[in-house]
């Protein structure tokens, strides 16, 4: 494996929300953040699959919609962070899997987790305290139909047939154990933007899990760590609190009353609890900096949630993120593009005149 640390790429995460239940409108918002983010330069979109649906909607379907998105973009790479493996047929996953990258020109990235959602797994008969089981299961079996070997009875296989995955699936974990076992099963490694049930702060936390991964490696290829990240850059920090407290503080309430948080936070606890990254681009550049896990990072991969900006105001931020962020951080974008602003307004013109 070579010594040379590859190219850092940016990528960007939705959880697909709005501000209320117009589904059509938000999926719309959320297919523009795609054609913003290929036309800056971003290098992977990835969307998160959620069967309970979240304030303002969220995604049950997640291929299904990057279907659409590969139909709408032409460079930008397509990943679910995550798609909740054991509640799904992993035979029907890669079949749908397959479809999307030989569409997209082989642009498909597969994040996939065990969820932790009690109704999810009720509602499609799937018994919660298996789940680390079922993973490990559907994801054996997901494997060996994405590498184009028999499945489910002897001689079938899925069709298409697909491309080569065995670099391009990653793992969602949460401990050392779980970032243990992705890479002794060969998985790029997915931290999220927060760790819950610690009071220590999320990177000092995760930095210990992505050592364990790079540790417990023993491919013949170099892995990724994707790092996930809250970062909403904004011409100053009251501006970009304006869009971002509320949404991070009641968010924090909410989960406190499951046992993820401390009950009780203020806004500012809320706020370093999700490891935000807030403010003015040159306050965000220096605050990441000091992000221990970024070192290691292969993939940096920024998001709003739990806030949920106004659409001008997320556009305006992902072009920011691309042009002052994450170049400051040693990024290069895959290609010069257009102003988002500019793309957000022909690609808007476009939509209109097709009537969608």
């Amino acid at each position: 494996m070579t010594s040379e640390r590859p190219r850092l790429r940016l990528g960007f995460l939705t959880h697909v929300q709005g501000r209320d239940d117009d589904f059509a409108r938000t999926y719309r918002n959320a297919q523009e953040l795609f054609t913003v983010a290929d036309e800056l330069g971003f290098d992977i979109g990835w969307v998160a699959q959620h069967h309970v649906p979240l304030g303002g909607g969220g995604l049950s379907s997640p291929w299904t919609f990057l279907a659409h998105a590969a139909a709408r973009t032409t460079r930008i790479r397509l990943g679910t962070a995550v798609t909740v493996l054991p509640l799904e047929n992993p035979v029907r996953l890669a079949e749908d899997i397959a479809t999307v990258d030989t569409l997209s020109g082989g642009r498909v990235e597969i994040g996939v987790g065990s969820g932790s959602s009690d109704l999810e797994y009720a509602a499609f008969g799937r018994d919660v305290a298996r789940k680390r089981e079922l993973t490990s299961r559907n994801l054996d079996v997901l494997r060996q139909a994405l590498a184009g070997r028999e499945v489910g009875a002897p001689g079938f296989r899925i069709q298409p047939a697909p491309g080569e995955f065995s670099d391009r699936v990653w793992q969602g974990v949460f401990s050392a154990q779980g970032a243990v076992y992705a890479a002794e099963h060969g998985s790029n490694l997915l931290l999220n933007r927060a760790a819950y049930g610690f009071d220590a702060p999320t990177d000092e936390v995760q930095r210990p899990w992505a050592d364990a991964f790079l540790a417990a490696w023993d491919g013949p290829r170099r892995p990724r760590v994707g790092l996930s990240r809250f970062v909403f850059p904004a011409k100053d920090r009251r501006t970009a609190l304006r869009h971002i407290g509320d949404d991070v503080h009641r968010a924090a309430l909410r989960m406190a009353r499951h046992g993820a948080f401390p009950e009780g936070l203020d806004a500012d606890e809320a706020l370093r609890r999700f490891h935000c990254f807030y403010g003015h681009p040159d306050e965000i550049v220096a605050a990441l900096r000091q992000e221990r896990v970024l070192p290691v990072t292969t993939d940096l991969i920024a998001q709003f949630n739990p806030a949920v900006p106004d659409h001008d105001a997320t556009v305006r931020a992902l072009e920011l993120i691309a042009t002052e962020v994450a170049p400051a951080l040693g990024w290069t974008p895959a290609r010069q593009a257009e102003p988002a602003s500019a793309s957000a307004s022909a690609s808007a013109s476009a939509s209109a005149s097709a009537g969608v």
